[in-house]
């Protein structure tokens, strides 16, 4: 049997990065290899790096492939190169880490040798890891929910930021989803900017009541689209721009020009295709840091629903009980409870 193909080195922004066991398939319905990912990137590189330039980027790492078991790296290994960047952020437990900070296609590159398929950058930036500069728009479909849900509540999504001033870009999510992200001034803490995702998910929800859904609990979702208000809570990240899913067909985290999402298929975006896409069509996200928003507008709605007797919703299970927040238990977990 023929033996394993010997380390590659591949050039970028002045930078030597490794690539071991490049001929390891990642992708088994087309056979992409690890050096096919890393090819893919550099394609793509100038979009991908929008996406977490100078952000804490979470490294998961998928060392036997997209089908293979992965786990979350949110420390930077001590044997790295001397050019790689990195930020510390603290998490909800008060903990600290020191996190990739790419500033470079370089970064990206060194990522992807680890086994990194996709990017997971916190919606902050180096200069203030506090205070985001994006609200993230997570759309979960629960499951046998159609795409074609998925494309109706992003477009009411669209609108609803739309009314209250602010621009959302859109993308797949790589697997069954929809991602809006939604550049804002850097004024508010998470609690704040989690706080108007969770106004804006209430909103797309009254308006589309049989097919939108803010319910935490999986046993309320129905047959909904899930609006994961979460996702803007400290430490929590979802798949960058341009980022590579773990699925079979290594599909793609593409963003969208709006008049794209509603007859997208995620199944045509994939490694395979999106660098073609991305040097043809240039990239959708482009401006996106040219149109940063004013977040009050959206905290006003929040007022509104708590004069209104809507509360809070509850918080991911490693934060400690918030001011406010609701029991945190299933429903039909408190009903057992109950005398």
């Amino acid at each position: 049997m023929a033996g394993a193909m010997p380390a590659v080195s591949v050039e970028v922004d002045g930078h030597t990065v490794k690539v071991s066991n490049p001929d390891k398939v990642f992708f088994s319905a087309r056979g992409e290899t690890k050096l096919d990912l890393v090819r893919y990137y550099f394609a793509v590189g100038p979009g991908a790096l929008r996406g977490v330039r100078e952000r804490p980027t979470v490294l998961k790492r998928y060392p036997d492939g997209a089908e293979g078991p992965f786990f979350y790296q949110k420390r930077v290994p001590p044997v790295r190169p001397e050019w790689l960047q990195t930020v510390t952020v603290t998490f909800p437990s008060g903990r600290h880490a020191e996190e990739l900070c790419p500033i470079d296609v370089a970064h990206i590159l060194w990522a992807v040798n680890l086994g990194c398929l996709d990017l997971n950058p916190w919606p902050v930036r180096r200069a203030d890891v506090d205070h985001p500069d994006e609200l993230r728009v997570d759309l979960d479909p629960q499951p046998d929910v159609p795409f074609a849900s998925v494309r109706r509540v992003a477009l009411e999504a669209r609108a609803v930021l739309e009314e209250h001033g602010l621009v959302g870009f859109p993308k797949t999510s790589g697997s069954r989803g929809v991602h809006v992200n939604v550049p804002i001034e850097p004024r508010w803490g998470f609690t704040e900017v989690r706080r108007a995702a969770l106004a804006l998910a209430r909103e797309v929800e009254r308006r589309l009541p049989d097919t939108a859904t803010s319910a935490w609990w999986k046993e309320q979702r129905g047959t909904r689209v899930f609006i994961d208000y979460n996702q803007n809570a400290r430490d929590r990240t979802v798949a960058s721009a341009y980022s590579v899913r773990a699925n079979p067909e290594g599909r793609v985290s593409c963003p969208l020009q709006w008049d794209e999402v509603p007859d997208v298929d995620p199944g045509d975006l994939t490694i395979a295709t999106v660098p073609a896409r991305f040097a043809g069509v240039g990239d959708p996200a482009a401006s996106i840091d040219d149109h940063r928003g004013d977040l009050a507008p959206l905290l006003e709605l929040a007022a509104r629903d708590e004069a209104g007797g809507i509360g809070d919703a509850p918080w991911p299970p490693h934060f400690a009980k918030q001011r406010g927040e609701p029991h945190r238990a299933a429903p039909s977990r408190a009903r057992r409870r109950d005398p």
